[in-house]
This record gives C-alpha cells, sequence and structure tokens, in this order.
C-alpha cells in the first residue's frame, strides 16, 4: 500500500488543526457515498474499480489484441481526461527510450492540440506504417479531437482501404448520441461507452484508459486490482487515522487556509512526468472555480532543481510541496571508479544511482522545509500497475473530498466554456453569428 506522511508539513500547520478537519472530511466523503453533494450525477468513478468486471476487463483485452496485430502504430486520438490518465500510466510503465517487444505497437497522441505542424508530422510519421486509431470523445464534437479523428480516418482509409480501417478504428463515446455515436454506429466501429455518471479527468478506470494502456502492453487487471485495493482502505468507515485519503485532504485545505495557494507535485522519476500532467486537470479542472482553489504546479528533479529550484528555495512562500517517492528501481546501475577521479566522485563509486537520488530527494526536501516549504511526502512501492492503480484513485478520492471541504464542485468545468465560446465566434460557425458581431466589435 501506498504510504503518507505529513510530518514536515507541521510548522506551517499544526497537528491539532489537522485533526480538526476529522469531521470535515467525514461529512464530505459521506456526501460522496450518498450523493447528497454538489455534481452527484457523477460519480461513477467512486466504486468503479471494484465493479469492473472479469468479462469486461477481458473484452477490452481482446480488443486490444486486435490492434496488437494488426498495427505497428495505435494513435489514441484524445483531450484532458481522454488520454492524460492513459498516457500517465503508458509513460510511467514504459521504457524512457520506446524500446518494447516486438509485438507492441507504438502508441502516439493526437487530438489534445490544433497545432497545424504537429498534425502535418504526424501524418508523415504514419505513413507507409500499418496505424490504427482510438477516438475518445464524448460528444464527438470536441474541436481538436474532431479535426485530428477527420485527418486520421482518412489516412487509415486511404492506407488500408475503408473495409479494413474499420477494423483498425475503435470509438470511444457517448452510449446512446453524439457525432461520435453516430459515425461509430454507421461504420461498424468497435466501441465502448463513456459512462454518463464518470467526468473525463475521473475516466482513466473505464474504456477510456484501460484500452489504450492495453495496448500499450500493460495488465489493466493489476491496475484496476490497485485501484480496488486502495477504495477498499479509503472507504467512508475507515477511521481519519488510517484514511489517506481523508487525511491528504485535509492537510492540503488547512494548508490552503494558511496562505500556501500553490501545490506542487514532485517526482524524482522522469517517467512520472505525464502522471504529474494527469493530477494537474484532476485537481485544476475539479477545484479551480468560485474564484477559489489551490494552483496544482509540478516539476521533475533533480532536472527543474537547476531551472525552478531557486524559486522554490527563497521565493514568495506560497508554496507547499507532494512529493512523489519511488522505493524500489526496476534496474541496478552503479557508479563506476575512473583512475583520474577529475570529477570527484570516486567517493561514490560502486554505490547505486538510486542511492544517490534518494539522497537528492532527501537532501531537498530538508532545504525546502528549512526554506519555509511544507512537504507531504507519498510513498509508493515500486513503479508497476498494481501501485499505479492505487495511486490513481487515492487522489481521485481525495480530490473529491477535498472539493467538498473546499465549498465547491469538483466535478463540474463551467470555465472551459469560455474559450470555445470566444473561438467558434472568430471562425463564424454557424449558431454563432450574433456573438461573432459582438467580438468583432471588441478586436
Amino acid at each position: 500500500m501506498i504510504g503518507l506522511s505529513i510530518e514536515k508539513t507541521f510548522g506551517a500547520i499544526s497537528k491539532a488543526a489537522v485533526s480538526a478537519y476529522e469531521m470535515k472530511v467525514k461529512a464530505a466523503q459521506d456526501a460522496l457515498e450518498m450523493g447528497t453533494g454538489k455534481g452527484s450525477d457523477f460519480l461513477g468513478w467512486l466504486h468503479l474499480p471494484s465493479s469492473i468486471s472479469e468479462a469486461m476487463l477481458a473484452d477490452i483485452k481482446a480488443t486490444a489484441q486486435v490492434l496488437r496485430t494488426n498495427c505497428e502504430v495505435v494513435v489514441v486520438a484524445g483531450i484532458g481526461g481522454s488520454y492524460l490518465g492513459a498516457r500517465a500510466v503508458i509513460e510511467a510503465l514504459s521504457n524512457s527510450f520506446g524500446a518494447r517487444e516486438k509485438e507492441t505497437p507504438a502508441v502516439v497522441y493526437a487530438g489534445n492540440n490544433l497545432s497545424e505542424d504537429y498534425l502535418y508530422e504526424l501524418l508523415e510519421f504514419l505513413k507507409g506504417k500499418r496505424f490504427g486509431v482510438i477516438n475518445i470523445s464524448k460528444s464527438g464534437t470536441t474541436t481538436e479531437t474532431a479535426i485530428a479523428f477527420r485527418l486520421l480516418k482518412r489516412a487509415c482509409e486511404e492506407q488500408r482501404g475503408k473495409e479494413m480501417a474499420q477494423q483498425v478504428i475503435v470509438a470511444i463515446t457517448d452510449e446512446h448520441k453524439g457525432a461520435a455515436r453516430v459515425t461509430a454506429d454507421k461504420e461498424g466501429y468497435k466501441s465502448y461507452i463513456i459512462p454518463d455518471n464518470v467526468g473525463g479527468r475521473y475516466s482513466v478506470l473505464t474504456p477510456v484508459g484501460l484500452l489504450p494502456i492495453a495496448v500499450a502492453g500493460f495488465d489493466i487487471a493489476q491496475l484496476v486490482a490497485g485501484a480496488a485495493a486502495m477504495e477498499k482502505a479509503c472507504a467512508a468507515e475507515t477511521p481519519f487515522a488510517e484514511n489517506l485519503a481523508a487525511q491528504y485532504a485535509a492537510v492540503r485545505n488547512e494548508l490552503y487556509q494558511r496562505g500556501k495557494k500553490i501545490e506542487i507535485l514532485v517526482n524524482f522519476c522522469p517517467k512520472l512526468h505525464y502522471f504529474s500532467e494527469w493530477w494537474k486537470q484532476l485537481y485544476g479542472e475539479s477545484e479551480g472555480k468560485d474564484h477559489k482553489g489551490i494552483y496544482p504546479a509540478s516539476v521533475d528533479f533533480t532536472t527543474d532543481l537547476h531551472s525552478m529550484g531557486q524559486w522554490i528555495q527563497e521565493g514568495e512562500r506560497s508554496i507547499y510541496e507532494t512529493v512523489l517517492s519511488i522505493n524500489h528501481t526496476d534496474h541496478t546501475l552503479k557508479v563506476p571508479t575512473d583512475e583520474a577521479n577529475l570529477d570527484g566522485l570516486n567517493y561514490l563509486a560502486g554505490r547505486r544511482i538510486d542511492e544517490v537520488n534518494k539522497m537528492a530527494e532527501l537532501g531537498t526536501q530538508l532545504a525546502h522545509v528549512d526554506g519555509g516549504v511544507p512537504n507531504i511526502r507519498i510513498t509508493v512501492d515500486r513503479l508497476d500497475e498494481y501501485n499505479l492503480g492505487q495511486l490513481i484513485y487515492f487522489f481521485e478520492l481525495a480530490c473529491g473530498i477535498s472539493g467538498y471541504v473546499l465549498g465547491v464542485n469538483p466535478f463540474d468545468q463551467p470555465g472551459v466554456e469560455a474559450y470555445k465560446s470566444n473561438m467558434f465566434a472568430l471562425l463564424n460557425k454557424p449558431g454563432y453569428e450574433e456573438a461573432s458581431k459582438a467580438i468583432q466589435a471588441r478586436i
């Protein structure tokens, strides 16, 4: 089980103040369980891990195998929660330099930006490579993903022919409605449902995340098992002193009330970069509303100690850090001896690189705490599917609790629509005529 250490926050906040949140977080978790809080229509993730059937996992694995057998590359088309969770897990478990078993296709991503160069270069990359597409969109009309899918569908059909393309394009979308559902039914694509009661940023344990992860060759059953274990460990009846998600929610809310407005998620393993990106969406989109909310940021250490380290050490004291610490690595590598010793590193000869990394982690924590930066530490045994499943559910549950304690609806995102309305007006989308006139007058 993952571990949580909050002792290095005491000083900025008190242990008694954290304990005083016990009834608040209990009420918040009870509201989640009973569906009495804001956004209760989107609680399908709450007991998702324990409800995923063996039949569903088997079906996803079978579809993944079709793509693995017939594709050198699989493109995951989606934006926000429609791709970040899958990418977080795939990047965390993959070889850092792309070396995989020969039968495993490369997984690449599209539909998460509007860069013309990116899309052009993607299509160029796909030329001559047998590829398939997982199109993830509830509506099928999200601009970024819809444009990418138009391009990918055409390219796939040109490469394979329409009939064969139908075998390697999979839709993950709404059960009944929307452009992506209509297209999937019309074209005969294999499809999966995005549950109506699961929002995108909580969807990694639905087919949205599970299918791409399975295509990449990873064990989705173990991912789900880890999440289910955390669901049980952090159940509503678990005492506050043992409930890691409740404690994390309490600590971060107390830090926020004490002026710590920015949370920096820290890792000392580059493979966790996209896990941080998933976490930033989860907390930013869930809590950033009503002019409230902790700003979620992230850094990759020790790399960013040489760029952001100065600001973290001595900048404005509006921050705290949550450090993801991995206990065990997959490989062993020791510092070699060098006869000349010009770099002065022979004192490390024979010692593992991971030991050096761990001492950098400990030294950084001590320096930052001394510099007035409270530290939360989350320990993970190793980077594997089971532990990542635990970590995903831990952060999801803590986010729901934390949002309710903060007094916001952690399951909507009304602010996301503002840029879309302006963009549609500027592009003269049908139905936006009056908005187009108004916005043209402004610019």
